[in-house]
């Protein structure tokens, strides 16, 4: 591909994700989330709270959980050596 080409569907990709981005700036909800976030982080402030404090004060036992099984390496019994 061209550099010209590429240059064009760039500018295109862009311009999609700017009219992309316009919509959003103008959603109700996405701009309820952000006033709810910018209302909980002030209150986080105010009251000296971390979000991992109110993490811990919903569900005490989340740092507590074991994460999820991995399959184990190595569970084979090792091979027996052959002495000739």
């Amino acid at each position: 591909m061209s550099k010209l080409a590429e240059f064009r569907q760039l500018e295109k990709h862009l311009a999609e994700q700017l009219q992309a981005l316009e919509a959003l700036k103008g959603d109700v909800g996405l701009k309820k989330e952000i006033e709810f976030e910018t209302k909980l982080r002030a209150l986080l402030a105010e009251y000296g709270y971390s979000l991992p404090n109110v993490i811990n004060l919903l569900d005490p036992q989340a740092s507590r959980r074991a994460p999820t099984a991995d399959p184990k390496v190595g569970t084979r019994k090792p091979r027996q050596v052959k002495v000739y």
